[in-house]
């Protein structure tokens, strides 16, 4: 049941699995359910969506969002790790985290739109696409998550995790110039890697809450799935702006 979302890695999910397998009496009214995580995976993106629109209009306006922007990032970030080490509290972190990321979503969506007119609602449109296309075939069995497929895409992720890192750590101290900036085709060609590796996770992040459904892990853990993939949409729908940015500049 390993995953490489960073919350889908920890120990949450097999030692919830293990609580409840040695209680006497299970509560299946206060157990995790595919539908009640899809419900909170909604109710994120709303919030998400709602303060993004913040950030969103004051660039849009003149404003300068870079103080709301990079906090919501920030902040974003924080409660994503308090959630990993404590998912009971996920029924308060995950409304908090589609807030506070959102802030940051709509300030990097605003530079992009102001930079490539009409860039935003094509990278939503390839996230949504991407989703659904990804979905379908789960839940139709197409695509079916093994361990051969899941040790794959968990490798694949940590290598480009391990190369971001790195290659922010040398530009931040160095001259150096990562091969993924710009608009070479080798730029290209590395984002559209990444986002084939982002719509993977999506596979196993729907295996993951099926099986915690599946588990009848707690309730809170519907807000915890639904903060894991939330992750992963967002990550898929920068890499879509990052790519969709150079090929226009291409132009």
């Amino acid at each position: 049941m390993n995953s490489n979302n960073p919350f889908f890695k920890t120990k949450s999910f097999t030692e919830n699995n293990e609580t409840v397998h040695e209680a006497v009496v299970i509560d299946y009214n206060n157990t995790m359910t595919v539908s009640g995580t899809i419900n909170k995976s909604f109710l994120m993106l709303i919030l998400l969506i709602a303060s993004a629109s913040i950030t969103w209009m004051m660039t849009l306006s003149g404003q300068n969002p870079v103080v709301l922007t990079i906090g919501g990032a920030i902040v974003g970030f924080v409660l994503v790790l308090i959630a990993v080490f404590k998912p009971q509290y996920s029924t308060f972190l995950a409304p908090g985290y589609a807030i506070f990321e959102g802030l940051f979503i709509g300030g990097i969506s605003a530079i992009f739109e102001v930079m490539y007119p009409g860039i935003v609602i094509q990278a939503v449109s390839c996230t949504f696409v991407t989703f659904m296309v990804c979905f379908g075939l789960y839940k139709y069995g197409v695509v079916k998550v093994n361990d051969k497929f899941r040790s794959v895409v968990v490798a694949a992720t940590l290598a480009i995790a391990t190369y971001y890192l790195i290659s922010w750590l040398l530009s931040l101290f160095t001259s150096f110039t990562p091969i993924h900036h710009g608009n070479s085709m080798i730029s290209i060609g590395i984002s559209a890697f990444v986002i084939v590796i982002a719509a993977l996770n999506l596979f196993l992040d729907f295996d993951q809450i099926e099986k915690g459904a599946q588990e009848k892990m707690p309730k809170y853990m519907e807000w915890y799935g639904a903060m894991g993939l939330m992750i992963t949409l967002v990550w898929l729908y920068i890499e879509f702006l990052r790519l969709l940015s150079k090929l226009s500049s291409r132009d």
